[in-house]
Formats: structure tokens, sequence, C-alpha cells
């Protein structure tokens, strides 16, 4: 045995790494894709008269923004949009704060849960208000922002009492030509709280949340998700680059603990198609975990950057029903003392 090892030792060294060459990128994906718990399949429960009401309101959102580009290209329309959304927040009891930048075209808005204890570190939930070039944004992003105003009526009642901080924040500037670029509102949010230091425990972007299909082959993603992921576009998606891995398992694994809805999650470096397409990418350039929450609308949405994104486009039950339980995982976390 030890002479037949001896002179097939060349041999079994070539063998040996061609083995390394091969497993090392299946070990590395399903290492990446890995999330805690079972997403709901089958049948989707009847939706609870809460549930129908959120979307109905979700879908008065959306109509009210989503109709008409918006955008610094389009002024009048961008400004209707943040004045009714400042409209909405301060009819739910909050005091609407601007950030304004750009040399005052543009501005970011914020409302803030406080917690019971002032030190607490901070929860951000935020989605872009603007809209692509000309289109009208009803998916991109009306419904994220249309969540994120929900959001804030349904979690008033831990005012004072939460333990983390929850600032929920409308950003603009998130679209071309301002993405990834200075001028991005999500980056200039994020400055301002490392400028003042405040503690940034998580991150979430909501973004573009409305479109759902049952269809065989209405989902489609870049390689190499394409190999592991479903091919029907009925899941939300958790999604971060591999520095913000734990935050994505947490958060998913929160999510199926809470929601009777299908869901997917996954980290992956930022060359991967879309892992960074979103204000989750502003945190992370200074060094907070933050995550995407995503219907996926690049690989599943045909009117994604189009003039047909309008509103009727939406499926607002399926939407509600993520939204109901994104505020099941916001009040998990900040149930119990901050970590």
């Amino acid at each position: 045995m030890r002479d037949w090892l001896a002179e097939h030792r060349a041999q079994l060294i070539a063998l040996a790494v061609v083995l390394a060459l091969f497993a090392t990128p299946v070990i590395m994906l399903l290492w990446m894709t890995a999330v805690p718990g079972r997403g709901w399949s089958g049948p989707l429960p009847p939706l609870t008269a809460d549930e129908a009401e959120l979307a109905r309101r979700l879908r008065t959102h959306v109509e009210a923004i989503g109709k008409a580009p918006h955008n610094l290209g389009h002024p009048e329309a961008l400004e209707r949009a943040a004045r009714y959304l400042e409209g909405v927040l301060a009819s739910g009891g909050y005091a609407v704060v601007r950030q304004p930048f750009d040399e005052g075209r543009a501005r970011n808005l914020e409302v803030t849960i406080e917690p019971a204890d002032p030190r607490a570190p901070t929860l951000v939930i935020g989605a872009h208000y603007d809209s692509a070039f000309t289109a009208p944004g009803a998916n991109d992003n009306g419904s994220g922002t249309a969540a994120v105003l929900e959001l804030a009526r349904r979690l008033a009642d831990l005012r004072g009492k939460a333990s983390r901080r929850i600032r929920l924040v409308l950003f603009v500037n998130e679209e071309p030509p301002f993405f990834q670029t200075e001028r991005m509102g999500s980056l200039v949010y994020a400055h301002a709280l490392r400028g003042r230091g405040e503690p940034v425990e998580a991150m979430f972007s909501l973004e573009t949340l409305g479109c759902y299909s049952d269809a065989p082959g209405s989902q489609r993603y870049p390689f190499p998700p394409s190999l592991l992921y479903p091919g029907t576009g009925n899941f939300v998606a958790f999604v971060g680059t591999l520095g913000s891995r734990a935050l994505v398992r947490r958060a998913t694994a929160d999510f199926r603990r809470h929601a009777r809805f299908p869901s997917e999650g996954g980290a992956a470096p930022a060359l991967i198609q879309g892992v960074d397409w979103s204000d989750h990418w502003s945190f992370e350039q200074l060094g907070y975990p933050a995550i995407m929450v995503t219907d996926t609308a690049p690989f599943r949405y045909r009117f994604y950057h189009d003039t047909q994104d309008t509103p009727d486009k939406l499926d607002y039950p399926r939407l509600a029903r993520v939204v109901a339980g994104l505020e099941q995982v916001i009040r998990h976390w900040n149930q119990g003392a901050a970590r």
C-alpha cells in the first residue's frame, strides 16, 4: 500500500486540488445562503381584518405618491410627495424632522420612536421616496415608502418604551444619477449619524415590496444565486453583503418565526448583481450592519424603472402580509434589554 501511494502521489495530489477547487465554491455558496428557520410554504391563510385594512391604507399611500415621476428632475411632484409624507407622519403624532441637503433642493424625512433608556442603540428603518427617471415609482419605491408610513403608525405604542431608538426615515436621491454618490440621501443621513456618534445596531432598507407571483418561472436571478433559490416569485427576500451576514440571518429567522409568508435570505459579495442596490449600501460604507428587504424587483417585476410602474400593478394584500411580518420582527427586536 505504501509503495502504491508513493507511486501515485502526484495523481492523488492533483485529484485533491481538483476536488478542493470544485468543493470550495459550493461550500461558500451554501454558507452565504444558509439562513435559520423554515419559510412559509403552501396556500396563504385568509387575510385578517387588520391585514385587509392595512392593505387598503398601503394602497392609499402608493396612489398618493406613485402616480407620476417624482425626483429632482420633477421637483414639483417630489415636493408634493414629501409634503404628503410629512402630513401622514404628523397626523400620527410624530414630530417630523427635515434633513435638507443638495443646496436645499432635496430633503430626507425622519421620525423617531424614543426608547425607555436614552443610552439605547439605534435601529434604522428606511426607504427612499424618489422615483427613477420618468417612472411613477409605485413599486420602486412607493411600496417601501408606504411600508415605512404604516410601520410608524403601528409601532407608535412603543414610544418611550422600546429597548432601541427606532428611527423611521424616508430618503431622497436614491435613484440615478445620485445612486452610490455623496449626494445619495441615505449616505447624507448615515454620515449625520456617524458625526454625532450615534450607536447604530442595524439598518433595514425597505425596497420594492409589492410584486409577487405564484407562476412557475416568474423569478429569475443572476449566477450563482440562480443555483439555489426558487423560480417562483412569491417570496420576500432579506439580502445583504457578507459583512452583514449575521443581520441577514437574524432578520430572516425572526420573520419566519412571526410571519405566515414565504421568505428567502442570503448574504453575498457586493459584486453579485443587485446585492447592494439600495440604501443599505450607504450604511455599510460607514461600517453599520445593514440589509435590504425586497421583492427582488429587477429579477421579477417587468415594470422596474418603467413608465408602467403604476399603483394598479401592486399586490396590496401580500404587501400587507409582509408589513405585518416586519412589524413583528421589529417588536421582537425591542423586547428586553438592549444587547
